[in-house]
């Protein structure tokens, strides 16, 4: 087979594989969506349909890594091409853990539903979990386009999504001071908002993998971070 062969053919295995990823974060970002409407509206349904969807998520991470190691295997890529290869699945991993976030956000929604409600706590949730949305897409569209300066401000909005963690976070511990009948509800919505901000972690090091692949380099800039209960909380 000539080389120009083997490139094209190289290339139509790698848009195959892009699609997955492509159509992977699609799944992800409904279920980042679907999973804080269920918490917000109390719809445990809608929580046992995301529950429900993660498999098919775990299944296209299983299916994009064979996928990449075929063409690891069958197309012998070059050093460029190896680093665009070593992304997807890098990529899928994260997520893949977004996924498995968002399915957790799901079944809290059943013992949310019979707790009396905390304030405007699922609505916070959602909107916080709405950033995070929005950084997804972004992400993904940084990908697709090659766009290292859309990847850099994805990854700068990581810090708002940890402002509003750590606001949730003191909210939630006055809730509680103020009545130990709101303990339960809160240990479980803390629960929720801390996988919310480590979904926006995951996001974050999708965005990050897309600035490499562009450049060739890490991003240079230490992460923000403003998350300031990590010590107090393993959430």
């Amino acid at each position: 087979m000539s080389d120009q062969h083997i490139a094209s053919a190289f290339d139509r295995d790698l848009e195959a594989v892009q699609a997955q990823i492509m159509k992977m974060g699609g799944m992800v970002e409904n279920a980042i969506r679907l999973s804080a409407q269920s918490l917000e509206t109390r719809d445990e349904e809608l929580a046992e349909t995301v529950r429900g969807a993660d498999r098919a998520i775990d299944d296209l991470e299983i299916l994009i890594n064979e996928s990449a190691a075929r063409v690891i295997a069958l197309r012998a890529p070059t050093a460029i091409d190896l680093r665009l290869i070593l992304s997807v699945i890098k990529i899928s991993a994260n997520l893949e853990r977004i996924g498995d976030y968002a399915k957790n956000m799901a079944k809290r929604t059943g013992v949310l539903a019979t707790l009396p409600p905390v304030s405007d706590s699922g609505g916070a949730i959602r909107r916080m979990a709405q950033t995070v949305e929005g950084m997804l897409k972004d992400a993904l569209d940084a990908y697709i386009q090659r766009d290292a300066e859309l990847a850099m401000h994805v990854i700068s909005r990581d810090e708002d999504v940890d402002q509003m963690y750590n606001a949730l976070f003191r909210e939630f511990l006055t809730f509680m001071m103020e009545d130990p009948r709101n303990i339960t509800a809160c240990m479980h919505l803390h629960f929720i908002a801390k996988n919310t901000e480590r979904m926006g972690d995951h996001v974050t090091s999708i965005a990050e993998q897309v600035v490499y692949l562009v450049t060739g380099e890490h991003p240079e800039e230490a992460r923000p971070k403003a998350d300031k209960t990590s010590i107090m909380s393993k959430g």
